[in-house]
């Protein structure tokens, strides 16, 4: 049985939240909709009084794609919202902060994207799934990728071909580089002798710049490099990288600002150097990462470039082995980038260590505000907060802050 309920505010999914809690998709506060409840949600909902807020979804896939939960929104609802999320989670631990304008990457800029392969009857489908469901929706018209991206799209059949079987799924992680696309393939079925000789010849036929078959390299062509700073740095396959690279810039520089005129930086988090290789061109960096591979690219970058003062790597667990006080004592500031989950353990040992300007980049504004009153309780002051609005049109927001202990002036 129908029910009507009025949308009172969205969440952190980008569903939209009446009372009870009832979540409704693809819906905006202030509507109101009619649908079956199940659960605690309304799956297809319909809209009977609909937001000043909504517009026409400019993608032909929205219907069907699970890709982009704000797609029926307008920017401007978009990025207010998103600033509101950061807000929010703040003010849960009792802090607040002055807020940058959000920086918003265009339509069409996403270098990376992980497509889904299946084997059908006939043929074979790729693209993204639809939403809650393993099944794969072609998406030849998308919105957020970059064009080289879109059409590799579809000629990503001839591996499903080649390693799929009607009964597994097939991940194609693409990456768009400045040597041309990078693609690693995850799942199937393990290739014979010959079929590797196929998957070679489809790299070859496609320009790839590099085939990589479950991190294992089959084929370089061109190496996908990706410029940081000075540096070139070749990532291993399925390397974390910023997702656009008006993203980055919008990072890179909220990062540089937040260290001020430290010569002497710790990069927590490193990566393959997305801070670190900028920094080092007017600081010594020690740049510290869990992942030896990617350490290893970001040295090997920072070695052939030319005027980058020193950068020194440790391959280490933060979550583990954070830095402890006495290590950080020779810093005048830490860039700290950690995974969704945040990183207590570290913040609280800079916390101890009293380091003077810390710049903090989060893709989870939840962890960041957790990880925030840490630093808060210990004497320092948030300087500021820059939201990054990257993944375009989907619930997923990034930033960089700015902290520093309130004895030393902003």
């Amino acid at each position: 049985m129908s029910e009507t309920i009025r949308i009172e505010r969205l969440g952190l999914l980008g569903d939209g939240i009446a009372p009870g809690p009832v979540f409704a998709p693809r819906t905006l506060p202030g509507e109101e909709i009619t649908g079956e409840i199940a659960d605690g949600r309304v799956e297809k909902p319909r809209i009977l009084t609909p937001s000043d807020q909504r517009i026409k979804a400019p993608c032909p896939h929205y219907a069907q794609c699970g890709g982009c939960a704000l797609l029926h929104a307008s920017d401007g609802f978009v990025a207010e919202w998103k600033q509101a999320v950061v807000v929010e989670a703040l003010r849960a631990q009792g802090l607040e902060a002055p807020f940058r304008k959000i920086a918003t990457s265009p339509p069409a800029s996403r270098r990376r994207a992980t497509f889904s392969g299946r084997r059908l009857k006939k043929g074979a489908a790729v693209g993204f799934h639809t939403r809650a469901s393993d099944t794969v929706v072609e998406v030849p018209e998308c919105r957020v990728i970059a064009p080289e991206l879109a059409a590799l799209r579809g000629k990503l059949a001839a591996f499903v071909a080649i390693l799929g079987s009607r009964k597994g799924e097939i991940s194609f992680a693409a990456t768009l580089s400045e040597g041309g696309i990078d693609l690693d393939i995850r799942g199937g079925k393990d290739p014979e002798p010959e079929q590797l000789q196929e998957l070679v010849a489809l790299a070859y036929k496609l320009d790839l710049a590099r085939l990589s078959l479950n991190g294992d390299v089959q084929v370089t062509l061109r190496p996908p490099v990706h410029s940081f700073g000075p540096a070139q740095v070749v990532p291993p396959p399925g390397a974390f990288l910023q997702a656009t690279r008006e993203g980055e810039q919008a990072l890179v520089s909220a990062v540089s600002e937040a260290i001020g005129n430290a010569t002497q930086i710790a990069d927590l988090f490193a990566g393959c150097g997305t801070f670190a290789l900028p920094l080092a061109q007017r600081a010594e960096v020690h740049a510290v990462e869990g992942d030896a591979a990617m350490l290893a690219a970001l040295d090997a970058g920072w070695r052939k470039a030319q005027g980058l003062s020193l950068i020194t790597t440790e391959a280490r667990d933060l979550f583990r082995r954070p830095l402890l006080p006495d290590e950080l004592a020779r810093f005048e500031a830490v860039v700290i980038d950690p995974p969704r989950a945040g990183a207590e353990a570290q913040m609280a040992e800079i916390a101890r260590a009293q380091v003077p300007q810390v710049a903090a980049v989060s893709c989870n504004p939840v962890t960041f505000a957790r990880d925030a009153k840490i630093l808060s309780e210990a004497g320092y002051r948030l300087n500021w907060v820059q939201v990054v609005d990257q993944f375009r049109w989907s619930p997923h927001i990034e930033l960089a802050a700015s902290f520093s202990p309130a004895h030393i002036p902003a």
